[in-house]
């Protein structure tokens, strides 16, 4: 029995050593009261893209809001909803790095630095 025991506790520290080596599961549709998102795994970055934000229509409440303050002039009809907001996220040593954040708010880019 004591050879059950330690066997199982050998199986089960050896998992958790291994589980410990691969990235947490964001992957999937994360929501909060202001927004909605999906979070995906493209190749060996993660992106997550908006589905609902609680500021996405217009004052009618169904018209989505443009993104009109896009650089690219060919983009500023499109709609906010379904943008790919988050790329190019690395996991990276335990923990999410690098990056670009898309915010429609104000048109720009912004990255996330990695922590030295």
């Amino acid at each position: 029995m004591r050879k059950l025991i330690a066997s199982t506790l050998m199986l089960l520290i050896s998992v958790a050593s291994f589980a410990q080596k691969l990235p947490p599961e964001i992957a999937g549709v994360w929501k909060c009261d202001d927004f909605k998102i999906e979070i995906f795994k493209s190749g060996q970055t993660y992106s997550a893209k908006l589905l609902w934000a609680k500021d996405i229509f217009e004052a009618d409440g169904k018209t989505p809001k443009r993104d009109s303050k896009n650089p690219d002039e060919k983009l500023r009809n499109r709609s906010r909803q379904g943008i790919t907001h988050i790329t190019e996220l690395i996991y990276k040593d335990g923990e999410f790095i690098n990056g670009k954040l898309y915010s429609v708010q104000d048109g720009n880019t912004y990255s996330f630095e990695e922590r030295e």
